[in-house]
């Protein structure tokens, strides 16, 4: 396991807010990267909305939000404007608030069909550039995006995007390994200590990590607090 390993969760958000300006700079720095512009995929949950907090705080004129591509590692089957939306607290805690272009703007449409939206984004993604950056957040049952333990196959699907089922039953949208692994850079971000069992099982490849969808990501950078790293 690539760990980074910070003091608390603000010192992790810092670190890698500076991480992804200086991999958005020395993209764009070349006129081959600048035509191509940064692709980025962004995560859900309670971390990256601190992330987002600090991006606008500490780089809303130092990045090239321009330049920069969003799509979703996964997506909640509900209306954008619903609490749980990914794309809708992105756009509250980053989109509204940066001076982006919104047909680079990818999102999920979690209200439509999970099936034909499934397919959509595949094909979507399909058709666009390799990722720059996918982060990824981990659950306490060792899921990413949407693949959970119980769907783990679909990580392996042979499409880019794909409909899944949180265990509750609601429906998902989620990434695949066809993506995930094709990045040219991929990240967790973990912060708490009730992801610390799970991040030590994946990181001494012990049994049950096996139906964990996050070991299967590759070549990943792992940025966490101490307190999810605190049984490494």
């Amino acid at each position: 396991m690539d760990k980074r390993i910070y003091s608390n969760k603000s010192a992790l958000t810092e670190a890698f807010a500076h991480y992804l300006a200086q991999l958005i700079t020395e993209k764009l720095s070349t006129p081959l990267g600048y035509k191509e512009g940064f692709h980025w995929s962004l995560s859900g949950g309670s971390t990256p909305v601190g992330l987002f907090d600090f991006l606008v705080e500490r780089y809303r004129t130092q990045i090239d939000w321009s330049s920069v591509y969003f799509y979703w590692g996964d997506e909640r089957c509900v209306a954008p404007n619903d609490s749980q939306s990914n794309y809708g607290m992105t756009c509250k805690h980053l989109l509204n608030h940066i001076d982006h272009q919104t047909d680079r703007v990818f999102r999920i449409k979690g209200e439509d069909d999970p099936e034909v939206e499934a397919d959509r984004y595949h094909q979507l993604l399909k058709a666009h550039p390799i990722m720059d950056l996918v982060m990824l957040g981990l659950g306490e049952d060792g899921h990413t995006a949407s693949i959970f333990p119980h769907e783990i196959d679909l990580y392996r699907a042979d499409a880019f995007a794909v409909a899944a089922s949180h265990p509750s039953g609601q429906r998902r949208i989620s990434m695949t390994g066809k993506t995930i692994d094709a990045a040219t850079q991929t990240v967790f971000l973990v912060s708490g200590a009730s992801k610390a069992t799970v991040v030590e099982e994946i990181a001494n490849n012990k049994p049950p990590a096996v139906i964990y969808p996050a070991t299967l990501v590759k070549n990943a950078i792992w940025f966490l607090d101490e307190d999810a790293a605190s049984l490494l």
